[in-house]
C-alpha cells in the first residue's frame, strides 16, 4: 500500500521550491546546469578549483539536493509526492555528477558522499521508467549531449 501524501509533505515541496529562488542558489544552479557531465576528478579540479565561486557553486547544489534527497530516503518527504512535484533537477544534477561520484567516493574514503541523490535518482528513474517508458533515456541523453540549464526556476 502506498503511503497517502499529507499537507506537511506539501508544505515541505513548497518550502524546497521557496529555497530553489533564492538569488545565490539560483546562481550556481544555472552554472551546474551549463557544464558538462563530470567524468573525473581531474575535470572536476578543472571545473571547480578549490576556494574558487565554481566549487562552492557546486557544494551548494549538490548540498541542496542531498539535503532535498535526505528528506525523501528517511521518510520525511512522501517520494511519489516529490517525484510528481517537477524534480527533475535532482535527475539533472545526477546526471553532471555520477560519473565522478565513485572516484570522489574512493579519494576522500567517503561513501556517503551524494548517496541521498543516487538513491533517490535511482527511484525515480523506475518511476518513469513504469509511467513514462523511454522518456528518462531520451531526456538525459539530450541533457549529457546539450549541457542546458537543469532548470530556470
Amino acid at each position: 500500500m502506498k503511503n497517502q501524501a499529507t499537507y506537511d509533505d506539501a508544505n515541505l515541496i513548497l518550502r524546497l521550491y521557496e529555497l530553489r529562488r533564492e538569488e545565490k542558489l539560483r546562481t550556481a544552479r544555472k552554472w551546474l546546469g551549463t557544464m558538462p557531465p563530470i567524468t573525473s576528478r581531474e575535470q572536476f579540479g578543472k571545473l571547480c578549483p578549490p576556494g574558487s565561486e565554481e566549487n562552492a557553486y557546486f557544494r551548494m547544489v549538490t548540498g541542496y539536493w542531498e539535503m532535498a534527497a535526505a528528506f525523501v530516503v528517511n521518510g520525511i518527504l512522501n517520494r511519489e509526492l516529490f517525484y510528481r512535484s517537477n524534480n527533475m533537477e535532482l535527475l539533472a544534477v545526477w546526471v553532471k555528477v555520477k560519473g565522478v561520484t565513485m572516484e570522489m567516493r574512493e579519494a576522500n574514503k567517503n561513501p556517503l558522499t551524494n548517496r541521498n541523490i543516487e538513491e533517490v535518482a535511482a527511484g525515480f528513474i523506475e518511476y518513469l521508467d513504469q509511467h513514462a517508458p523511454g522518456f528518462y533515456e531520451t531526456w538525459a541523453a539530450n541533457l549529457s549531449r546539450t549541457g542546458q540549464p537543469v532548470s530556470r526556476t
